[in-house]
């Protein structure tokens, strides 16, 4: 059943560039919220997948990502009313700088007139918040800034129509005549200031190579960073009166995504299916990268999924089908290999047909090893970290049939590592034109496997789904004994047994 339109007061934290403390000042704000009595929807604008776990320690439910590039436009408000369900307040993180977004028309891909160009940016944190109706806080990092502030401000507020920015979070001040300069600029400008953080170096998360470390990796140590966060913001900022801003919003009259009528609409009503398929999908502190509509298209379509933890668990009796998501596998690889039994389990599932969904990290764990410690040895590969950091949006096209797309598929996805990986002859999963113009491939799309480093959003391919959960089902089926009852399983023999019946059948990676 479709919901109807949300009118959920809504604010949205932008920058004018990053590192300007968007997320101290969003983490907190949410817990501020939350500790007012609020029920606090958390979201983040683009492909990020750490910030949103932070959102979620200080809310107490998902938190969710909003990103024109990956879904299109037209699903942003009713994606937007989806994840502020039984919320009453919604506090949306930006990315980098207001206007940043997707980098068309420079290069190989200029085609477009800069004179003609939105000026809020595909894919930006002015897109989205103008998508949604919401007002904007802005967060400027007052390090280094006077009187000249008033002249930034000038240009953020006269630089596109739909960007309505509410007032001002001065950061990181230096002492009370600093403060009393920068108040002084911003009414210059007209611009209310709706808190002041003055410089406390200890306020901080710790972060590496892709950016802050996932809160999920630092448990008690996440929760104590989002406590400190949101005292700070509950001293330094007027909390009322960003709500009675988030109330001027103007949201659009979108009816809420829902995850069955997206399947309905390019499959017609899904019938449950005759055999329940079990899905694993991959959890814990190795990986952390992934979007909240992933399993609830794969329910949708009529899977049944668990989390499974690779640093410690086993796949559950009677997997169907395993997704493997993005994450940090390079900074956990000995704990991976250490868990021999879940790698073996995931070498005869894959061996058996299962269909399995592998994304960049889930990429480095099928290969036969990583960094020099042995890993699933489902692809005949080889994953290593780099220093070369490799992201971006990339237009790709499915190279072959896959247990996801069939040939020819068009998606739009994002990459995002450090890591590099070497495949003996394998039938690609993705091909596109890298930012020279230049021919590049991705993955594997062999089989009942599909790896690659591209993260798709599962919400712009719902067919992929619906194919995927077809798979599994039929899978499962195959283990159905003609005289069991309806839906009743056999469960998977143990790995044991099956180590028996392997001698005779040494593990053959993908080529």
């Amino acid at each position: 059943m479709v919901t109807g339109p949300s009118s959920i007061p809504a604010v949205v934290i932008a920058a004018p560039a990053s590192g300007s403390g968007k997320t101290t000042v969003t983490t907190g704000l949410i817990g501020a919220l939350r500790a007012a009595g609020h029920r606090v929807a958390p979201f983040k604008v683009g492909p990020d997948y750490i910030d949103p776990g932070y959102h979620a320690v200080a809310a107490g439910r998902t938190g969710r990502n909003l990103d024109p590039n990956l879904v299109g436009a037209d699903l942003i408000a009713p994606l937007f009313s989806w994840g502020t369900r039984g919320a009453d307040i919604a506090v949306v993180e930006g990315v980098m700088g207001l206007f940043d977004g997707r980098i068309t028309g420079i290069g190989a891909d200029e085609t477009h007139d800069p004179d003609d160009a939105d000026p809020n940016g595909i894919g930006s944190t002015a897109q989205v918040a103008a998508l949604i109706g919401a007002p904007i806080v802005l967060v400027v990092d007052a390090a280094g800034h006077s009187q000249s502030l008033a002249a930034l401000l000038h240009g953020f507020l006269g630089f596109s129509p739909t960007a309505r920015i509410a007032g001002v979070v001065l950061n990181r001040v230096g002492s009370f005549r600093h403060e009393a300069v920068l108040r002084q600029a911003c009414r210059r400008v007209g611009l209310p200031v709706f808190g002041v953080l003055h410089r406390d170096p200890s306020l901080t998360v710790p972060s590496r190579h892709l950016g802050l470390i996932p809160a999920a990796e630092r448990s008690a140590d996440a929760v104590a960073a989002v406590a400190a966060m949101t005292a700070t913001v509950s001293a330094g900022l007027d909390v009322p009166a960003i709500v009675a801003a988030a109330r001027t919003g103007t949201t659009p009259s979108a009816s809420a995504w829902t995850p069955h009528d997206t399947l309905a609409e390019v499959r017609g009503p899904i019938e449950p299916p005759a055999v329940k398929p079990i899905i694993a999908v991959a959890a814990g502190a190795a990986f952390t990268f992934g979007y909240a509509e992933h399993a609830e298209m794969l329910q949708a379509a009529g899977a049944e999924t668990i989390d499974v933890d690779p640093l410690t668990d086993r796949l559950p009796d009677g997997t169907a089908g395993l997704v493997l998501g993005g994450g940090f596998p390079e900074e956990h690889a000995g704990e991976l290999s250490s868990n021999a039994q879940l790698r073996e389990d995931i070498n005869a599932l894959a061996r058996s047909g299962a269909p399995i969904h592998a994304e960049c990290a889930g990429l480095l764990y099928l290969c036969r090893e990583l960094d020099g410690f042995p890993m699933a040895g489902v692809i005949d590969g080889v994953g290593r970290f780099g220093p070369r950091l490799t992201l971006g949006y990339r237009d790709a096209v499915a190279v072959a049939d896959s247990v996801l797309y069939p040939a020819g598929s068009r998606v739009t996805g994002h990459e995002f590592h450090r890591s590099t990986v070497e495949l003996t002859a394998a039938q690609p999963a993705w091909a596109w034109r890298d930012g020279t113009g230049r021919p590049a491939t991705d993955g594997i799309g062999a089989g009942s496997v599909h790896a690659s480093y591209l993260h798709v959003h599962p919400v712009a391919v719902p067919r992929a789904i619906l194919r995927f959960v077809r798979a599994a089902e039929h899978f499962a089926a195959q283990r159905v004994s003609p005289s069991a009852p309806a839906g009743i399983r056999h469960r998977a023999p143990h790995v044991a047994t099956r180590r028996r019946e392997e001698e005779a059948q040494p593990c053959r990676p993908v080529r």
